[in-house]
């Protein structure tokens, strides 16, 4: 299906093709295993917060050369397996003429909520003008990446959906799922225009050069199964739907989602929608994996706040993620949600190198040659 790409398109060309995380995502073990880390272009890195000094988040991600630069410096630092742009999920809100801004210490603040069937009829349409700068960036990025892939990424409905109507972060998003109960129509009509600006934003980034692409469901952990099944799912899958004639891989991720991991993996009942669930790190991979089957990769899940432990710690824990990641079809190594601000930026690297240096991921050692029943639990996940 790459044939809908630009002739130029790094997956249509063969420069990201054979890449760790495109084989990986696809079904393939290549020799070595991919990592990389959610969040790893911002805010532990020094040159990073260099750049930044006097510059808004939503204006850093709306300059192209910034935001190109941005999330060149960590493929640059840590020989990480793929790029991820530099960006926010709230952009193509932004874009599209919603009043928010993402304030210091807080997050995403909308000038006003939606609350109503008729804030939703007043919400605009993200004009496809409005995503020039998203391509200028992508585009830029691509030409000095060279045969690293670049993921593109946007959030889901339900995420967007729920900024939307709390009007900014919330622990419990008692709003929004108030809504979804209270005014299901309404509701609907939110998550179709959430799906519809979120998808045109992710197609953006793949037209322009992404190889891959991630919808992320950051409040997904708030919902019962039914609520998500019945009431989100389909608005996800029709986020992703907008990529779907491309060809490139797409991942599915959530924070808290172990209860719907496996609706995610078969998002909205289409099972050709996902190639990859990403897994937090609440969940071992291996029951991740039986949950899901092994019919889609897993990406994940070390533990963040196991970043700053002694290494001795950290590096046990990282090549038990790996023996545990071992049953599935194929494992993108990753963090179970994003790099912590305060990370030592040393210690990234460090896991890349420890990563890289242990093979496939599939002999159900540690690396050192002890085993810990990974052939077993490979068997029971087939």
């Amino acid at each position: 299906m790459t044939d809908a790409l630009p002739t130029t398109h790094p997956l249509a060309d063969g420069r990201t093709a054979g890449s760790r995380l495109v084989r990986a995502l696809r079904g393939d073990r290549p020799e070595t295993l991919p990592v990389w880390f959610m969040r790893q272009a911002g805010r532990s890195l020094p040159e990073y917060r260099d750049l930044r000094v006097g510059k808004a988040m939503l204006d850093a991600c709306l300059d192209p050369a910034l935001a190109s630069e941005i999330t060149l410096q960590p493929v640059r630092r840590h020989g990480v397996d793929a790029g991820i742009f530099f960006s926010d999920i709230v952009v193509p809100i932004k874009l599209a003429g919603v009043d928010v801004e993402i304030v210091p210490g807080r997050g995403p603040v909308l000038g006003s909520p939606v609350r109503t069937a008729s804030d939703v009829d007043a919400l605009g349409r993200l004009e496809p003008e409005a995503l020039a700068p998203i391509s200028e960036a992508v585009a830029r990025t691509v030409a000095e990446l060279g045969s690293t892939p670049l993921i593109g990424f946007a959030g889901a409905p339900f995420t967007l959906a729920a900024y939307l109507v709390e009007g900014g972060p919330s622990k419990d998003h008692i709003r929004a799922r108030t809504m979804m109960h209270a005014d299901p129509e309404t509701w609907s009509r939110l998550l179709d225009w959430a799906a519809d600006v979120s998808g045109a934003f992710l197609r953006a980034q793949v037209l322009a050069g992404a190889s891959a692409a991630q919808l992320f469901d950051s409040w997904v952990g708030s919902l019962s199964r039914a609520d998500y099944v019945e009431r989100v799912a389909p608005h996800s899958a029709t986020a992703l739907s907008h990529v779907a004639d491309l060809g490139v891989p797409r991942i599915h991720f959530g924070v808290g989602s172990g209860e719907v991991l496996a609706d995610m993996a078969t998002v909205g009942g289409h099972a050709e929608a996902v190639d990859a669930v990403g897994v937090d790190w609440r969940l071992p991979l291996d029951e991740a994996v039986r949950r899901v089957g092994t019919g889609v990769t897993v990406q994940g899940n070390i533990d963040p706040a196991m970043l700053a432990a002694p290494w001795e710690v950290l590096e046990a824990h990282v090549r038990a993620v790996v023996r545990r990641g071992g049953v599935a079809r194929a494992h993108v190594v990753n963090l179970g949600h994003g790099v912590p601000p305060e990370t030592d930026p040393d210690v990234l690297t460090r896991v890349v190198e420890l990563v890289h240096s242990l093979g496939d991921g599939t002999d159900g050692t540690d690396g050192t040659g002890d085993t810990d029943g990974t052939d077993q639990a490979r068997s029971a996940a087939a």
